[in-house]
């Protein structure tokens, strides 16, 4: 019943209240070059792939505090060049770093975008640089991050021609009201493999022996109430998976299991129990 190793995180949608603002944002802090920009809606990513989408709602208001949501996204890089190369960008256009942290298994950037949601930009250290613990958890830490080496593995003078291909939705990190209800949906429904269950107020599952492709906390957040529909911040977030074959296992898994399943064009609907909309579609 395990999700298949192939699975992946596709795009994060979030509903903006000024949509021009973050989309500005996002292209020259983060780097994401317009994909496609409609009325209300703006896809951005690298020059392979969408990873962000934009749902403009004058007026939405703010997620109120103590709800479940997002923590961040997080937008893996190729290379760790290019991760210093974000810093630069960042940097350049007036951003702030709100953490710079080495986890062991990555090396990360925080920071949040005007709406206030969080953004994790990073990348990964080779599977075979990974260490694991006596439980075979991959050993993952909160660390500083060693910036001055970060920063001179870019040759000075590199061009900035934004997020690079190959940058892709490498996790999501949500909140959620209760671990032991989440565990059981996303492991025991869903069929991700709990990676990291020690990490204090926290789970971290994944397909294919990740490190994780969805974090899962109550840090501040316990027993709390979703966030309002239509409110700032995550509408959405999509698992990619090989076949059609496996998108209906796991909708029929949900169904069974008294979770309720609505069709989105060719791909699947169903919100956690804190409320986080995930969507089930086919690799494209």
């Amino acid at each position: 019943m395990s999700i298949p190793a192939a699975t992946s995180i596709g795009p994060v949608r979030l509903v903006a209240a000024d949509l021009d603002a973050m989309t500005a944002f996002y292209a020259r802090a983060i780097g994401l070059e317009v994909r496609e920009r409609g009325a209300d809606l703006v896809r951005l990513g690298a020059r392979d792939r969408t990873l962000v989408e934009l749902r403009g709602v004058p007026g939405a208001p703010a997620r109120p505090p103590r709800t479940t949501g997002l923590f961040h996204l997080a937008l893996l890089l190729p290379t760790r060049a290019d991760l210093a190369q974000a810093i630069h960008r960042v940097s350049g256009t007036g951003g702030v770093f709100t953490g710079a942290s080495d986890h062991l298994v990555s090396e990360a950037l925080y920071l949040d975008d005007p709406e206030g949601n969080g953004i994790e930009i990073y990348r990964d250290r080779p599977r075979e640089e990974w260490t694991r613990d006596a439980q075979g958890e991959p050993e993952m830490a909160t660390m500083a991050m060693d910036l001055d080496g970060v920063l001179a593995s870019l040759a000075p003078g590199t061009a900035d021609e934004g997020m690079p291909v190959g940058t892709r939705m490498g996790h999501v990190h949500l909140q959620v009201r209760d671990i032991p209800e989440a565990d059981a949906f996303y492991t025991g429904v869903a069929g991700f493999d709990p990676m990291v269950r020690s990490y204090p107020g926290a789970l971290f599952v994944a397909a294919g022996g990740y490190h994780h492709h969805l974090g899962l906390n109550t840090w501040g957040c316990r027993d709390a109430a979703p966030s309002p529909r239509g409110a700032r911040g995550l509408e959405r977030f999509v698992v990619e998976l090989p076949s059609s074959g496996d998108v209906d296992a796991i909708a029929g898994r949900m169904e069974a299991a008294g979770h309720a399943v609505e069709p989105e064009g060719t791909a699947v609907a169903v919100a956690d129990p804190s409320g986080n909309r995930m969507v089930l579609t086919v690799t494209p």
